[in-house]
């Protein structure tokens, strides 16, 4: 994909698969909402969770961001880079703000007090993380030539 269609495929997209290192060494992985910010990704989540451990440990991550069901279908990035830590309450309440908005597809006139209440309840106990991308691999099965008909 082009730079220009990985940022379109990154703004249409909801989830990623979050990949970080145990302790062990071995990788761990779970799947997250994700926002955008400036264009890079971000996610939440709680401050004593395993993949903020990891990260704390090791900044180094993996996300894997697909969509198709069909081989011909098939398209996605794979982002290697570096988690940047995010825990001033305001931005953490931003980046939470934009997750949930486009979990939930409201638009930003339509986050009442309810939603942002919620964001600020559940984001109490949260940190945020913006990824540095460090490399970007990507895919578009849509674009291999069809085979000849017999």
């Amino acid at each position: 994909m082009s730079d220009d269609e990985v940022a379109a495929f990154l703004r249409e997209s909801r989830k990623l698969q979050l990949g970080t290192i145990n302790p062990d060494g071995t990788p761990h992985m779970v799947t997250m909402f994700y926002g955008l910010v400036e264009g890079r990704l971000a996610f939440w989540t709680y401050g004593k969770a395993q993949k903020t451990r990891n990260i704390d440990r090791d900044p180094r991550v993996t996300c894997l961001i697909e969509a198709g069901d069909d081989y011909s279908e098939l398209r996605g990035i794979l982002l290697y880079g570096t988690a940047r830590l995010i825990d001033e309450p305001k931005a953490v309440l931003d980046i939470g703000l934009e997750i949930t908005k486009r979990m939930t597809g409201l638009a930003d006139a339509d986050v009442t007090p309810e939603v942002r209440g919620y964001v600020e309840h559940t984001g109490r106990k949260r940190v945020a993380y913006i990824v540095e991308p460090t490399r970007v691999v990507s895919w578009d099965h849509r674009k291999l030539s069809t085979p000849a008909s017999a």
